[in-house]
């Protein structure tokens, strides 16, 4: 009968109690990105001791690094050379970009991110890799700087705000300095790039299980 089909899906089984909020840490393994970069759970064995390794924990914040949209940001900061330069990490997440940025020799990373519990873990994540909070600096979205300026600004959120946020990401760009937006379909890119076009020509640099990164200069 058409009852007893319906009652069948809804089965309730009783399971074990864990601790969920960590359980998938049983499943989340090191990942290169380029060349030179790995990024290790910070409770397993980086496999390869030469290499640049992050290690992270991402606590109760967004960014593992498994995710399309922040793998490509970690691609896209392993292929520059990024010695000696100030970089922005809008939407910081565990902080993993903007840490990997300090690791493979920026100066400074400002993080912004609008969720405290991301900011925690970016803070515990930069001492977990042994940098200085002087060259690490953390922010609550609205209190970055407007005198802050940058040779990278990388933007890893959504479509919806990183085109609302095109004026202020711009602003801390420096003229001849590289803007990285990822978190974008790739149905949106033209929308995203159009909200950007009078300051910085994007195009997709990469593309990864249907997200794109978009990549461009400032022009001015």
């Amino acid at each position: 009968p058409e009852s007893v089909r319906d009652h069948s899906q809804h089965r309730a089984e009783l399971l074990e109690d864990r601790d969920w909020e960590r359980e998938w840490m049983r499943h989340y393994r090191p990942m290169r990105y380029g060349d030179r970069l790995w990024l290790c759970p910070s409770w397993l064995t980086p496999p390869d001791p030469t290499a640049i390794n992050l290690l992270l924990d991402p606590g109760l914040a967004f960014g593992t690094g498994t995710h399309p949209t922040t793998a490509m940001c970690l691609e896209e900061l392993a292929c520059r050379e990024l010695e000696g330069t100030a970089v922005i990490d809008y939407g910081c997440g565990s902080g993993g970009v903007g840490i990997a940025a300090r690791l493979l020799g920026a100066a400074t990373t400002h993080a912004v991110d609008n969720d405290p519990q991301a900011l925690a873990a970016t803070t515990a994540n930069g001492a977990l890799n042994g940098l200085s909070m002087a060259n690490l600096k953390v922010y609550p979205h609205g209190e970055l700087p407007a005198a802050v300026d940058a040779d990278l600004v990388i933007a890893n959120i959504l479509a919806g705000p990183l085109q609302q946020l095109a004026t202020l990401l711009t602003h801390h760009l420096r003229p001849g300095g590289t803007l990285v937006l990822s978190g974008i379909l790739a149905e949106q890119a033209d929308a995203v790039s159009a909200a950007y076009a009078g300051c910085v020509p994007l195009a997709i640099t990469r593309q990864q299980e249907g997200w794109v990164a978009l990549t461009g200069r400032h022009s001015g």
